[in-house]
């Protein structure tokens, strides 16, 4: 039985047979090319395609497009040969894959997993592993409030959100949260047991916030002077996503730890901890391990994922979309008042309305209605996230929507806000 083209039973199945968390849009996707998707409509002269520009990328997930040639051919290669096997045994893919991410960044060592709470999991363990080896009574964890870890026990305690924690109480014990950016809180914050620093460089599943450079470096040297580790989650903002392979390389750092996942597969399921060989001591063998961490099949996809964003061309693309989208924006900011903030680095941008004027959720479906996929945070901030490929013809086609849309929202209700100029882009888009 396949019901893909029958989108009614599709929704009346979700609603019957799927746990109810991800209140999902009106729609189904069947197809999808480059940058866009495409979903299945019935129309008086029969079954059409309807064409949608994604510019939240399965939120940052999609970071080579929809359909691929070169990701699709090796996926259904390896598929052919063999998906999955034990990590009993040695698997070509994953050494090569470890090789390409610990060769093009600080780390010497990987593990893998299947997605970034996972990666965020292994991280904390091997944290406190760390310490527990040496014999040292070290195992807090320092992290930054609004910030996004994961939906496990673990990985929600270490998220600097209550609303996330609260309704799964008592919490994992050993997290502390200090505002980000707020160096002299960090500091105040550090206690003789104070294992980790843990935080995102752009923290975006709170609006799209970076963090500021001199901020992060002196965190940075903190941690080197107090013998305290340095996690840089990186699942939302590495591979590519900021314009550089990974984002810490915007703030002349290097992390003692750092986890990937979303756009290492290009959308199959994969998330990575990265980490130097002394941190590595931290697991021993047995310690840690995942059934389907590292199969064949996802770390195939890595290697193609790598393999292009290491080529040059891909980052030179993002960049050149990057600075387009920023230029646009910031243009659009100071035509229209209803636009306040622009934030963000490379392809991971936030956009902030007045929330007297425009609601995050209204837009989101404004842009849907004209064919336009992004996501909404909060109150009144939309983020977009697009494929690392998209180009600037097709930015063009968004901001062309978003303009329509704050056309018709001026002068509707309320008063406009202010023009508030500094924008926090600390990549230098202006």
């Amino acid at each position: 039985m396949s019901i893909e083209n029958d989108f009614q039973l599709v929704k009346e199945f979700d609603k019957k047979y799927c746990l109810q968390v991800f209140a999902p849009m009106d729609v189904a996707f069947v197809d999808g090319k480059g940058s866009y998707l495409y979903s299945m409509e019935k129309k008086e002269e029969g079954v059409k395609k309807r064409k949608y520009l994604d510019m939240i990328g399965g939120i940052a997930v999609n970071s080579l497009g929809h359909g691929d040639k070169e990701l699709t051919n090796a996926i259904s290669k390896q598929a052919e040969k063999f998906i999955h096997c034990s990590n009993y045994y040695y698997i070509a893919q994953r050494s090569e894959l470890a090789y390409r991410l610990c060769h093009n960044s600080f780390a010497d060592k990987a593990f893998f997993c299947n997605s970034g709470a996972e990666a965020n999991e292994a991280a904390i363990k091997i944290a406190r592993g760390y310490f527990y080896y040496k014999g040292v009574d070290k195992y807090e964890i320092i992290t930054a409030n609004m910030s996004f870890h994961g939906r496990t026990m673990a990985t929600i305690a270490a998220t600097g959100q209550e609303k996330f924690r609260k309704p799964f109480a008592p919490n994992v014990p050993g997290f502390k949260y200090v505002d980000l950016n707020d160096y002299e809180q960090l500091e105040n914050a550090v206690t003789p047991n104070t294992a980790a620093v843990m935080l995102e460089l752009i923290q975006g599943e709170s609006g799209v916030h970076p963090a500021d450079r001199e901020y992060i470096k002196k965190v940075s040297e903190l941690c080197k002077a107090k013998g305290i580790l340095l996690i840089i989650d990186e699942v939302q903002t590495g591979i590519g996503r900021t314009g550089r392979l990974f984002c810490y390389e915007n703030y002349g750092i290097k992390p003692d730890i750092m986890t990937l996942a979303k756009g290492l597969g290009g959308g199959v399921p994969i998330g990575a901890m990265l980490c130097t060989n002394e941190v590595a001591t931290g697991f021993h063998v047995g310690d840690h391990g995942s059934t389907f961490g590292g199969n064949p099949l996802a770390c195939a996809a890595g290697n193609v994922v790598m393999e292009r964003l290491t080529d040059g061309q891909l980052l030179t693309n993002v960049n050149n979309s990057s600075n387009y989208l920023f230029d646009e924006l910031n243009k659009l900011r100071d035509k229209y008042e209803n636009l306040k903030y622009v934030r963000g680095m490379g392809l991971l941008i936030g956009m902030e309305f007045d929330e007297n004027l425009i609601s995050a959720a209204g837009m989101k479906e404004r842009f849907f209605s004209m064919g336009v996929l992004v996501s909404a945070i909060g109150k009144s901030t939309i983020r977009i996230a697009p494929p690392l490929t998209i180009s600037t013809s097709e930015c063009a086609e968004f901001i062309k929507t978003l303009e329509t849309i704050l056309k018709s929202e001026v002068g509707k209700s309320g008063p406009l806000s202010t023009i508030i100029d500094g924008i926090k882009n600390i990549t230098g888009n202006k």
